[in-house]
């Protein structure tokens, strides 16, 4: 038992915790009567730009497991369609729900972002993502372009731009003056293969960290077979005098 001591046999019990690094994001979407516009999917050209948008904006909220996603939505106005969640089921739904048309027909791409930008500013979250996508050219804000560049600039949002459709539908200057104000990237996708690319892009770019620390807790176990052992020493002590008085 004191050999068994002397090795010093353990317990050991391992725990993984895992610290998640969720970011705020929102998402900015045009409405305009401009995405009615068809064959945009080659898997099926009847769907115009905008139910392409619904589905491939859904998906990207699908795989953002660990963030919180609000939704902007414009034409002539813009609004907040959704306030930050995590439900994204919740989020999935809104988005279906959307209908152009409904905030009128034009394009109100400034005024989109300052409605973003008030949004995220009350964000306690370290990283603020903003995603703006457009098929047109800003014809409706009240707000000046030079007001909205100040204000992305100073803001620690990042923000990626995306215009769909031929060059000749969006201001792809316009929209990388933005996107280098925000830090961030401008893409143009001329189809839904290539629009689908860009969200996996800026899902790979704006990955969540996830840390994971393993404890482990030992429990030394060698004060079991030492107290075996003294215990059978004094024993063996007892008996061998009570030998040696009879």
């Amino acid at each position: 038992m004191v050999i068994v001591a002397v090795a010093s046999p353990i317990l050991s019990q391992e725990y993984s915790n895992s610290k998640r690094d969720g970011r705020d994001i929102v998402l900015i979407i045009d409405s305009s009567e401009s995405m009615k516009q068809a064959r945009f999917d080659a898997k099926d050209m009847r769907k115009n730009k905008f139910t392409v948008v619904q589905e491939v904006a859904s998906d990207f909220v699908a795989s953002r497991e660990n963030d919180r996603i609000g939704l902007v939505t414009f034409a002539d106005i813009a609004f907040v369609a959704s306030p930050l969640t995590f439900e994204t089921k919740f989020l999935q739904q809104i988005i279906g729900m959307q209908r152009m048309g409904v905030a009128g027909q034009r394009t109100a791409i400034n005024d989109s972002l300052v409605q973003t930008y008030n949004m995220l500013a009350n964000s306690k979250a370290k990283s603020k993502i903003a995603i703006l996508l457009t098929d047109g050219i800003d014809n409706m804000s009240k707000v000046p372009l030079d007001e909205v560049k100040s204000l992305v600039e100073k803001s620690p949002v990042t923000l990626y731009t995306i215009g769909i459709g031929t060059s000749r539908d969006y201001d792809g200057g316009y929209l990388k003056e933005l996107a280098d104000a925000g830090n961030g990237q401008a893409f143009g996708a001329s189809d839904a293969e290539t629009l689908t690319a860009i969200y996996q892009k800026i899902d790979e770019l704006e990955a969540s960290k996830i840390e994971a620390k393993i404890y482990i807790k030992v429990t030394y176990l060698f004060i079991y077979p030492l107290f075996i052992s003294i215990l059978s020493l004094l024993l063996f002590i007892y008996f061998r005098n009570m030998r040696g008085a009879s």
